[in-house]
């Protein structure tokens, strides 16, 4: 597989400063977003620090494993740096009046050969694209999506709710946080996305499915999901991070040329 990633973050048209952070490490496939919370520039604090040392740990420990860990293990990896950098969130809250009560969501994924290992806390998203349909494949960590769960409350109705951004897990703000953790096959042609919600709450899932699935460049998919957000009232921060998978199709030549023979 080849992985091609593209990542914009925006401060929308409401907040003066970005709390959202994203980065990725295309040498190892890793991708984190997240979106920081707290006073003052507490967020900002928060969700640097977490896709900093997260992109650095899992990227570290993937390279000394040179692609031979097992899935076990590349899950065990993700879940012992996520609980490192949540310990050092924690520990700057507490021994920092400024920065009490930081916290951050989080999106954590690695491409490891045709399967993605993903983790998340808290509401930031991650949608796949396959064959034109749109899925989101995380689920929120929310009092809003608890209320779905249990019928409290119906999809249509959640949209317009006012605790949207109420998330019941979030990375920083206790001595410990668990991680979910599922994989998800890869297939050549899918398109991901990780997304803070200042996105996902301003636009139509329907909305982002078609921008994702146009034929323009990443870069300016990317663009046209921060336009659409801003054209809607730009209410939060807005960060995507979007992926896209293809063949190695210089590999399926010379496997061609070594057969003497033309691979369709």
């Amino acid at each position: 597989m080849i992985y091609t990633y593209c990542a914009k973050t925006d401060t929308g048209r409401a907040r003066d400063n970005n709390e959202d952070s994203v980065a990725y490490d295309e040498a190892t496939n890793t991708a984190v977003l997240a979106d920081g919370m707290g006073g003052y520039n507490a967020g900002e604090i928060a969700s640097g620090m977490a896709t900093a040392f997260i992109k650095s740990e899992l990227s570290r420990w993937l390279s000394g494993a040179n692609g031979l860990a097992s899935h076990k293990e590349v899950r065990r990896a993700m879940e012992i740096c996520v609980g490192n950098a949540n310990l050092s969130i924690y520990n700057a809250a507490i021994s920092n009046p400024h920065y009490a009560g930081m916290g951050t969501t989080l999106v954590a994924g690695v491409f490891y050969g045709d399967v993605l290992m993903l983790g998340h806390i808290g509401d930031s998203r991650c949608y796949r694209v396959r064959a034109g349909l749109m899925e989101q494949i995380t689920r929120d960590h929310s009092l809003l999506q608890e209320q779905i769960d249990a019928g409290l409350v119906t999809p249509e109705q959640a949209l317009h709710s006012n605790i949207k951004n109420l998330v019941t897990r979030a990375l920083g703000v206790e001595e410990a946080v668990l991680l979910e953790v599922n994989e998800h096959p890869v297939q050549p042609g899918d398109i991901y996305m990780m997304c803070s919600d200042g996105l996902s709450d301003m636009v139509a899932d329907a909305e982002i499915g078609k921008i994702l699935d146009s034929p323009l460049e990443l870069a300016d998919r990317a663009t046209a999901l921060i336009d659409a957000a801003n054209a809607a009232g730009g209410r939060d921060n807005i960060s995507v991070l979007i992926v896209e998978v293809g063949e190695q199709t210089e590999k399926k030549g010379l496997i061609a040329r070594l057969l003497g023979k033309k691979l369709p």
